[in-house]
């Protein structure tokens, strides 16, 4: 469930909210308040390229941790999926479940696709970068997911 109205906007508090984790646990975004946080916005667990971004994040893990960030995954996906995709990719960080979508739109991930001219709604893949303090000081929207990790982990060095 979504806690927030404002919409994601770099430079401003980023849309604090709560949904079911990985884990069963209700994880909010408030509460890692102290900490980078890195939310990454994903269609779906198991597909080709969900799974190698996951697996780049997995890779990068000790090295964005060793940057004082935390990274969580999000997509529509029930949890008992990302339990399955978490245990077979050996995940270190949480997935979170949005069924509903509500995170997604405070994102602005949710939007209007095109493939093979079918349209319809999906997530249109994106991180985005929390500080400490709660506020949004980075984004990737509609990003590629080659070498995508490796400019989250440039932009944490500074």
């Amino acid at each position: 469930m979504a806690t927030s109205k404002a919409k994601a906007e770099i430079g401003r508090k980023a849309p604090n909210f709560s949904l079911e984790g990985s884990g069963g646990e209700q994880v909010k975004l408030s509460d890692y308040i102290g900490k980078k946080v890195i939310v990454y916005f994903y269609p779906k667990d198991a597909t080709t390229a969900c799974t190698q971004e996951a697996c780049d994040f997995r890779d990068a893990y000790e090295a964005l941790a060793g940057h004082g960030a935390v990274v969580l995954g999000i997509s529509p996906d029930p949890i008992k999926s990302h339990q399955r995709f978490i245990e077979k990719q050996e995940l270190p960080f949480l997935l979170l479940s949005d069924p509903e979508h509500k995170v997604c739109e405070l994102y602005g991930v949710w939007q209007l696709k095109k493939l093979y001219g079918r349209e319809y709604m999906g997530i249109v893949r994106s991180t985005f970068l929390i500080d400490e303090k709660g506020k949004l000081i980075a984004e990737w929207r509609n990003l590629k997911v080659k070498g995508h990790v490796q400019k989250v982990l440039e932009t944490l060095q500074g």
